[in-house]
């Protein structure tokens, strides 16, 4: 019987190793660029479906909040405060009344803010005007800000949408 002796040739071990080397390195190569295309269609597909995927809340919250105290307010003043999910400002007028509006101007959607000195509500945005009853004077806004109703009960001043 002949005995066949196995030899290891350390050329073809070293062909294999660089062989192996040269298919894990094309597998992680192919892995991060299918990992970098998927990453960028996402990114492109899901603002597209976000636009045109409505929301599905559409109210905006609270019909009634407590938006601040009596003592809060000085005459001839305003303060931002939250309804529901969205800003609105309460302003008492320099002869004590109560006035409650939209802090949200209808061109841009910019948070508005009462100005003392010529007693109008201001949008820094585009330089929009508003009156105390929310109606557009200046600017670019095209409609006037949502009026609320002022109730006071107690210490507290309740704004209510109507």
């Amino acid at each position: 019987m002949a005995t066949q002796q196995v030899t290891s040739c350390p050329a073809a071990a070293a062909a294999a190793k660089a062989a192996a080397k040269n298919t894990s390195r094309r597998t992680a190569l192919k892995t991060l660029l299918g990992g970098g295309i998927l990453a960028s269609l996402a990114s492109f597909i899901y603002p597209v479906l976000r636009y045109l995927v409505p929301p599905l809340e559409t109210s905006l919250g609270a019909d009634s909040v407590v938006a601040a105290l009596a003592n809060e307010l000085k005459p001839n003043s305003g303060k931002i405060f939250r309804f529901g999910s969205r800003p609105a400002l309460l302003i008492r007028t320099a002869d004590g009344a109560y006035r409650a509006m939209s802090a949200t101007c209808t061109h841009l959607s910019c948070t508005v803010q009462y100005r003392k000195e010529s007693q109008q509500v201001w949008c820094a945005c585009h330089n929009g005007m508003y009156d105390l009853n929310g109606r557009n004077i200046s600017g670019p806004p095209p409609r006037p800000l949502e009026q609320y109703q002022v109730h006071v009960q107690g210490e507290e001043i309740h704004v209510v949408r109507t």
